[in-house]
C-alpha cells in the first residue's frame, strides 16, 4: 500500500560511516529545549484541533537533527512519514480522518503454522500495534483516528511499533528458516577492521573473566562472580555495540540474574557462564553479521531520577571494599564498574553522564580504544601510569560543555586519585555519585 501510494521501493545503500566509532544505546534523554518546545505545541495543536499543525510538530520533536533519523512530508491535511529504528523503517501516511504505520518484519514465502503462532501468541504483549500478514510479507501496524492521535499516543504507539519490530525481525528470521530477511538495506556497514577489533576483545573480556571465576569459589565468591559477569555484559553492551540477535542474547543472560525466582546466585552465575560459553563458541563470521552501525528514534530504556544512579554506584563501591582489602583488584574494578555501567545499560541517562561514562571505560580499557583509533591514551596497563592532565581536562571539558543546562553539577577532580586503578574508579564514581544533577 505504502509502496504504491507514495512509489517507497527499495532505498540505495547508506553512505559511509563517520570515521568516530559511536559507542552504547541510543538515548532520547537529550533533545535541546527548542525540541522539547516542539512536544507543547504539538499539545496545545490537537486541544485546539489543529491537527496538520500538530503532527508537524510531533514530528518535529522526534527528528534528530544530526542523526536525520526521521523524514516527513505534508501537503495540506495529507502527508507521509518515516523513521528508523535500528534494522527497521517505520513509514506512515495521515490524512483528515486517520494516521497509518506500519514497518515491513520479514518476507514468508510459503506460509508456516509455528510462525503464526508465535506472533499470536506476542501480539497479547502489544497495547497499540498488532502483527500483521499482506501478501507474502510479515509486518506490524500502528493506527489511530486522527481525532484521537494526541502527542502521548502517537509517541507511546510509535514506540511499541518500531522497538518491537526492531527486535522481532532478527528474532524470527532466525528461528525460522522460513523467513527471509528484507527491507534491511539501510543499515551502515562497518569496516571489516573494526569487526576484526571488536570480536578480539569481545572475546579477550570473555575469556579473562571466566578464567578468573574458575579460579574462584563459586560459594564464597558468589557476589564477585555476579558483578563480573553482568559487567562483562554491559560492557560489551557499551564498547561492542551489538545489533540483532548477539544484543537480545546479551539481554537474555543479564535476565538470568535478574529474574524473580528463588535460586540462589550459584546456580544463576553458573546459566550466565554456560551462557557465554555459547557465546564464546560462536564463529567470527556469525559474530560479524550483528556489527553493524543503525539510526534510532527512540531509546528501549526510560530515565530515570539520579538518586537510581548515585545509590546503584554507591551500592557497588560498598561491595568492592572487600575485594579491594583482600587483594583481589580485578574483581574490585569489576565490581566499581558494574555500578555505574548498570545505569549505563538499564537507564537512558543525561549526555553529561555518558561522556563521563565514556571517559572511565577510556581509562579502563585504554588498550581496546587505542586499537580503534582513539590516540588519547589516558592509562598505561603496563606500568599503571595514568596521564593525569588529559583525565582531569577531559572532566572539566565535559563540565563546562553542560555548564547552562547543570549550574550546580560540580564533579572534584582533585579528590581523584592516581595511584592505582582500583582507587581511580573508586574515586572517580564517589564524584559521579553526589554530582548535583539538577537542571536549570
Amino acid at each position: 500500500m505504502f509502496e504504491k501510494l507514495f512509489g517507497w521501493g527499495k532505498k540505495k545503500p547508506a553512505s559511509a560511516p563517520e570515521s568516530e566509532i559511536p559507542f552504547g544505546r541510543y538515548s532520547d534523554n537529550n533533545k535541546p529545549v527548542s525540541k522539547v518546545n516542539r512536544w507543547t505545541d504539538a499539545d496545545n495543536f490537537f486541544k485546539e484541533k489543529k491537527y496538520p499543525e500538530g503532527l508537524d510538530a510531533f514530528f518535529d520533536y522526534l527528528r534528530d537533527d544530526n542523526a536525520k533519523n526521521v523524514v516527513y512530508e505534508r501537503n495540506g491535511a495529507e502527508g507521509r512519514f518515516e523513521f528508523y529504528q535500528g534494522s527497521k523503517i517505520v513509514r506512515g501516511i495521515f490524512d483528515s480522518r486517520a494516521l497509518k504505520a506500519e514497518v515491513t518484519l520479514a518476507k514468508m514465502p510459503q506460509s508456516s503454522v509455528p510462525v503464526m503462532r508465535r506472533l499470536l501468541e506476542m501480539n497479547f504483549s502489544l497495547y497499540y500495534s498488532r502483527f500483521a500478514l499482506d501478501n507474502d510479507r510479515l509486518c506490524m501496524r500502528f493506527d489511530s483516528h486522527i481525532e484521537a492521535a494526541n502527542p502521548s499516543k502517537l509517541y507511546y504507539g510509535l514506540k511499541e511499533l518500531s522497538t518491537k519490530a526492531d527486535k522481532q525481525d532478527d528474532l524470527l528470521v532466525q528461528d525460522f528458516s522460513s523467513l527471509e530477511t528484507v527491507d534491511s538495506e539501510h543499515v551502515i556497514t562497518i569496516p571489516v577492521t573494526e569487526k576484526e577489533i571488536k570480536y578480539e576483545y569481545m572475546q579477550k573480556w570473555i575469556a579473562q573473566t571466566l578464567d578468573t571465576i574458575t579460579g574462584l569459589d563459586a560459594d564464597k565468591f558468589s557476589g564477585g562472580i555476579a558483578y563480573m559477569l553482568l559487567s562483562l555484559v554491559y560492557r560489551i553492551d557499551y564498547l561492542v555495540t551489538p545489533e540483532g540477535k548477539l544484543l537480545y542474547d546479551l539481554e537474555k543472560i543479564a535476565n538470568i540474574y535478574f529474574k524473580k525466582d528463588e535460586r540462589p546466585a550459584v546456580e544463576k552465575n553458573r546459566d550466565m557462564v554456560e551462557e557465554f560459553r555459547k557465546l564464546q563458541a560462536r564463529t567470527k563470521e556469525e559474530i560479524f553479521t550483528y556489527l553493524f552501525r543503525s539510526k534510532y528514534t527512540f531509546a528501549i530504556v526510560a530515565p530515570q531520577n539520579y538518586k537510581a544512579v548515585s545509590d546503584s554506584i554507591h551500592g557497588a563501591n560498598q561491595s568492592m571494599v572487600w575485594y579491594r582489602d583482600n587483594n583481589y583488584p580485578f574483581i574490585a574494578t569489576q565490581v566499581t564498574e558494574y555500578g555505574i555501567s548498570y545505569c549505563q545499560y538499564s537507564y537512558s541517562l543525561p549526555k553529561v553522564i555518558t561522556q563521563l561514562f565514556h571517559l572511565y571505560m577510556q581509562v579502563n580499557y585504554s588498550e581496546y580504544f587505542a586499537a580503534i583509533g582513539n590516540k588519547k591514551g589516558y592509562y598505561n596497563t603496563a606500568n599503571n601510569h595514568f596521564d593525569n592532565e588529559a583525565i582531569i581536562d577531559q572532566v572539566k571539558t565535559i563540565q563546562e560543555k553542560w555548564r547552562d543546562k547543570y549550574p550546580n553539577m560540580d564533579f572534584k577532580t582533585h579528590n581523584l586519585r592516581f595511584d592505582t586503578l582500583v582507587n581511580f574508579n573508586q574515586t572517580f564514581t564517589t564524584e559521579l555519585e553526589f554530582l548535583n544533577m539538577e537542571s536549570k
